[in-house]
């Protein structure tokens, strides 16, 4: 019976002791008020292709390619903010949605162009747009030599002409 007097009195004394402060939890962090250099840029690129009109593909990819280029500022400050965002969902988000309005302002163009003018491979209009924008996205990778006859090759595959082998 001592014994479980003295367990009860060690119980007692364990439970008064201090317990350690505890810290407030840390507020959520919140992401820069406004959007990245890129998200503008992929932006305004988008609202240029709206406002380009039907039958405007060969424009759109020039313009396109022309922002792409590999010593263009977009594809840099497009690898710049991926980078950032990594560990950001928000921020991947909001340059993902900025790069989607590109490629929708691109699905457009293609929609407004008679599908007799969309080129050879007779895809659909979001497929289409996806394709090219990939293309375009790569010519930041290409050499400078090399960027013009890549972009050649889109004219041909999106104009009436079928491609000379």
């Amino acid at each position: 019976m001592a014994r479980a007097r003295k367990r009860a009195a060690r119980r007692t004394r364990t439970s008064r002791r201090a317990q350690p402060a505890r810290r407030p939890p840390a507020p959520p962090r919140h992401r820069a008020a406004g959007p990245s250099d890129a998200e503008r840029r992929l932006l305004a690129l988008a609202r240029e292709l709206e406002g380009l009109g039907a039958d405007a593909l060969p424009r759109a990819l020039r313009a396109l390619a022309a922002a792409y280029a590999p010593d263009g500022e977009l594809a840099a400050a497009v690898h710049l903010a991926w980078l950032a965002a990594r560990a950001d969902k928000t921020a991947t988000l909001a340059l993902a949605w900025a790069r989607e309005q590109l490629r929708l302002g691109l699905q457009g163009v293609i929609e407004a162009t008679p599908p007799s003018a969309r080129g050879v491979l007779g895809l659909p209009a979001e497929t289409l747009a996806w394709l090219l924008l990939a293309a375009c996205e790569s010519l930041a990778h290409e050499p400078p030599s090399a960027a013009a006859d890549r972009l050649r090759l889109l004219l041909q595959l999106t104009s009436r002409v079928a491609p000379s082998p």
